[in-house]
């Protein structure tokens, strides 16, 4: 044997290798048991999310107090502090002017009262003997809130209705809903 011979073999013997292990070939399968568990579990995240919808739509919605029903128990919360006039006047005061906020959707509690109602004169918002009244309510309470002005409870309690026939003037119409109209025409039908 020649040494081209000799280190071809030598070479050959180098190269060989073990056997590969056997290769796995899918028979399609897998493919469809990862697909069901993939559908089995979005259908169980829609189900919960549908679980949850149904869920939130039973909770009951309450309603918001209105605005002239809490500012009617804010001025009776005041009738308790009659005794101080300052602080009676400005919780009353203050009373109207959230009242007028909400109800009209007019800033009113930001304003100097000379503003708000140099501002209130260019509206419709309320009549003309509405605008004038308010006008009086508002500086009577600026009397006793910034000039140390110590009226007498019969005073006190003449603001006080004023706040009142302003709110009661004011006051939404009650619309009825389209339920009680439909219970309404089974009674009387």
């Amino acid at each position: 044997m020649g040494t081209n011979q000799t280190a071809s073999i030598a070479a050959t013997a180098n190269d060989i290798r073990d056997i590969k292990p056997p290769v796995n070939i899918s028979n399609g399968w897998e493919w469809v048991w990862c697909t069901l568990g993939v559908l089995a579990i979005l259908a169980l995240l829609f189900l919960a999310w549908k679980w949850w919808q149904k869920r939130r739509s039973q909770i009951p919605v309450i309603p918001p107090v209105p605005a002239h029903v809490r500012a009617r128990q804010k001025l009776a919360e005041a009738l308790a502090l009659i005794a101080q006039p300052k602080t009676f006047c400005v919780l009353v005061s203050d009373t109207i002017r959230l009242y007028l906020e909400e109800r009209f959707d007019f800033r009113a509690p930001e304003r100097t009262t000379e503003e708000f109602l140099h501002e209130l004169r260019d509206t419709n918002l309320l009549a003309a003997e509405q605008k004038e009244k308010l006008g009086e309510f508002l500086e009577g309470c600026d009397l006793v809130k910034f000039a140390k002005y110590e009226p007498g409870e019969p005073e006190l309690r003449d603001l006080h209705g004023s706040a009142l026939r302003l709110i009661d003037e004011t006051e939404p119409e009650e619309v009825p809903s389209p339920e009680s109209k439909g219970q309404s025409q089974k009674v009387s039908a």
